[in-house]
């Protein structure tokens, strides 16, 4: 079988999956991390180009990144050449100086208003594919007050929206089983769910999107960002993985989760060069059957979170309590 190469001939990391019609390398990017590099602007343009380099064209973004800044890098980083995919999200506004750094922004005429800024601060015409940043599921802020809003609702914007061509397809973020169904009819491209080998409530609804052939992309890949609660990589079947493949734990997670559903891309996060590359180089690796076996046997055990705590601010996956909110990587 012909090994699947990106726009520069370059393999892709992991292997071809489909977002919106598109093949795309299996093993992505979250830009949400390069709010670190905030003071360092030409580093994080070279980590960019450093993830096309190692075959990822897939990358995953919003607006609310850093107020703007993160979107600017992946408008500034990339060329039409490069033919990389650019998901963003909306859902969410920047809140600078509160305790959480986000504000709920769910109204039609907020989702509205946030494609119109990603627009902007990407520098396109049309956001390939942006995802609904729900409010009713998993880790993260809760909708209050005027924004709780009907899935239908927003879906109709977000349709609109797209009849437009300011959107070219739809994605879900942070959604239950009933609301996925909901939106079927639209036509849903993605779903991005917090979902880890330790946190596995959603396997009803990645088998439904596996059969919708809808993407599986799934935030908190090695386990939650909030502190007490259990990370993949100091699971005892992921450290024996470890050692005996030669490779590190986050690596074994990641893994993982690419062969345990086809239909799963990933979009791992992460400021430093290093840890992208091990990274990317996750998607090559083959987990053996005693090892598989094991992995799939460890219980699904992490609850359901909210910010009622605040964040670990000495988490190496993440820096911020935005960060552990939206997707926190495994670096």
């Amino acid at each position: 079988m012909p090994v699947s190469t990106t726009a520069h001939g370059l393999p892709r990391p992991g292997g071809a999956g489909r977002l919106a019609g598109r093949t795309v390398s299996r093993v992505g990017f979250g830009a949400m991390q390069l709010e670190r590099l905030h003071d360092d602007r030409p580093a994080a343009l070279a980590l960019l180009r450093r993830a096309v380099e190692l075959g990822v064209d897939h990358v995953d973004t919003a607006q609310f990144y850093g107020d703007g800044f993160v979107n600017g890098l992946v408008r500034d980083a990339f060329q039409p050449q490069d033919d990389v995919l650019v998901v963003s999200k909306v859902g969410a506004d920047p809140n600078p100086g509160g305790r959480i750094p986000l504000r709920p922004a769910q109204r039609p005429e907020q989702l509205r208003a946030s494609v119109e800024s990603n627009l902007v601060g990407l520098g396109v015409e049309q956001v390939p594919v942006v995802n609904l940043r729900r409010l009713d599921n998993g880790p993260g802020l809760r909708a209050e007050g005027d924004q709780v809003v009907d899935i239908d609702d927003q879906l109709a914007v977000m349709t609109a929206l797209r009849d437009e061509g300011k959107i070219g397809a739809i994605g879900l973020s942070s959604v239950t089983l009933d609301v996925l169904r909901r939106a079927l009819p639209v036509g849903i491209v993605c779903v991005q769910n917090a979902y880890s080998l330790l946190s596995r409530e959603d396997e009803e609804m990645l088998a439904l999107c596996a059969v919708e052939d809808i993407a599986w992309v799934p935030y908190f890949p090695l386990g939650s960002g909030f502190p007490g609660l259990p990370k993949v990589t100091d699971e005892p079947a992921v450290l024996a993985a470890a050692k005996t493949l030669g490779s590190t734990p986050a690596q074994v997670g990641l893994a993982w989760l690419l062969q345990h559903a086809p239909n799963t891309l990933l979009i791992p996060g992460t400021a430093d060069p290093d840890h992208l590359a091990a990274n990317t180089a996750a998607g090559a690796l083959a987990l053996d059957p005693d090892s598989l076996a094991a992995l799939d046997a460890v219980p699904s055990r992490s609850p359901r979170m909210t910010f009622d705590a605040p964040a670990s601010s000495s988490s190496s996956s993440s820096s911020s309590s935005s960060e552990s909110s939206e997707k926190a990587s495994q670096s």
